[in-house]
């Protein structure tokens, strides 16, 4: 009977500390996550703006003449 609540402790305390160590990683992706969609938005209007000025040039073009 010792033994098996000795066991059942170690596996306990096992399962805490992988558990702490999830808590942790999921932080650390949570926050990466929150980076990478920022810069996805950033891009994502960096790209709108350029799509914009592009129009804009090829208004400005002459048409072909052939």
């Amino acid at each position: 009977m010792e033994n098996e609540l000795a066991a059942l402790e170690d596996k306990l305390a096992q399962l805490i500390k992988v558990s702490g160590k999830l808590r942790t990683e999921n932080n650390q992706l949570r926050q990466e996550l929150a980076h990478a969609l920022s810069n996805n938005r950033q891009y994502s209007d960096k790209l709108v703006t350029a799509k914009v000025r592009l129009e804009k040039l090829l208004l400005t073009l002459p048409e072909d003449q052939t």
